[in-house]
């Protein structure tokens, strides 16, 4: 059924907030374009009315951390069959869009909005401190639908195109008012973070061989020497990087890589994830929560209220780490941005047979 939201006003008799509306379409464009984070704030926006070859202009186009580029369409008074066929039509075009087509977007849109970073590098390392590689942009790709109004044939069409494992989503927006006041409100039909996974997931595969690739954000509100000194590992600043944490289940063994850097140990599971704040190291003082051991990052201390925000940890019994300096990269081996993954490809068990050697691990 339609999703249905509402504000209340917190009074000893709660006050509901009446409906208003926005001037139009394009002023909820405005307001996305001079910040995404009223859609996702783990997206980079790096386009506006994008012209394609058939003389049709995408609303606004995104990226995330890991490469994934996000077509998202108002729905602007559309049908449900006319604006997912439109989306799904520009999608088809994005995907072609090599590593310097999709700087070049970038690059117009800073132009245009004058906007701190100039080129999409600058932009990436900004937001995520990374660099990423010309194979990882544009590696997967993703539909958001932006709308006022979520109707049921437009719910059942997106939930079919999910069940085939299409990268969909719709995100309704209300405005209420109090006074002078205008407030606006988002839901989102699907997680945002599973639309992420679908689109990121192997389009090929082999049986999985039930070892966990871990992706370790040095340097991005955590530091990989202590998670080797405490045993640990973590993500967090967003529910798209914490919550892959929670596949991982005592026992599993996990295979740890810093993006762009190497692979710089190997473990066991010891316990599944936690907020930071709840997890526990052992010092010269005894054991103490880790936010109050000695420790080289901050890991998101600020957001340690937020459940969204927050970083999460899972412990972990190293069978061998080492210092970045001596960290493990081969050509052929597997990388991705997600936190925690189960990777179903080659390169996979060709990675973990390799790092078996590497590490002497049976």
């Amino acid at each position: 059924m339609p999703i249905e939201h509402a504000i209340w006003r917190i009074e000893d008799i709660p006050q509901r907030l009446s409906e208003g509306g926005l001037k139009n379409e394009k002023e909820l464009e405005n307001m996305i374009t001079a910040d995404v984070s009223i859609l996702n704030e783990q997206w980079i926006l790096i386009g506006r009315q994008v012209a394609t070859p058939y003389n049709k202009w995408i609303d606004l186009l995104a990226i995330d951390a890991s490469g994934s580029l996000i077509v998202i369409e108002l729905k602007k008074r559309k049908t449900p069959r006319e604006i997912i066929a439109q989306a799904i039509d520009y999608a088809s075009w994005v995907r072609t869009l090599d590593a310097a087509a999709i700087a070049d977007i970038y690059k117009n849109f800073s132009n245009s909005y004058n906007l701190s970073a100039k080129t999409l590098d600058e932009a990436l390392y900004q937001k995520y401190g990374i660099k990423l590689e010309e194979d990882e942009l544009n590696s997967s790709h993703q539909i958001a639908i932006v709308t006022s109004e979520l109707d049921s044939s437009t719910e059942r069409i997106i939930q079919y195109l999910n069940d085939l494992n299409v990268p969909i989503n719709a995100v309704k927006f209300r405005v209420f008012k109090e006074k002078d006041n205008r407030y606006l409100s988002r839901v989102w039909f699907i997680d945002p973070a599973e639309t992420q996974a679908r689109a990121t997931a192997p389009k090929t595969s082999e049986p999985w061989n039930q070892e966990y690739y871990v992706s370790f954000g040095h340097n991005q509100g955590r530091h990989w020497d202590d998670a080797r000194k405490y045993g640990f590992i973590s993500g967090g600043g967003g529910r798209w990087y914490s919550q892959t944490l929670n596949q991982l289940k005592e026992g599993d063994r996990v295979w740890v890589n810093i993006p762009h850097t190497g692979y710089v140990g190997v473990g066991i599971v010891e316990v599944p994830s936690v907020k930071v704040d709840e997890f526990k190291v052992k010092t010269k003082d005894g054991e103490v929560p880790l936010l109050k051991a000695p420790i080289k990052a901050d890991y998101h201390q600020k957001w340690v209220n937020d459940e969204d925000k927050a970083e999460y940890l899972v412990r972990v019994r190293w069978l061998k780490q080492v210092p970045i300096e001596q960290a493990k990269s081969e050509l052929g081996f597997f990388g991705n941005q997600n936190t925690v993954c189960k990777p179903t490809t080659s390169k996979w068990n060709h990675t973990v047979n390799r790092l078996k050697e590497i590490f002497d691990i049976e």
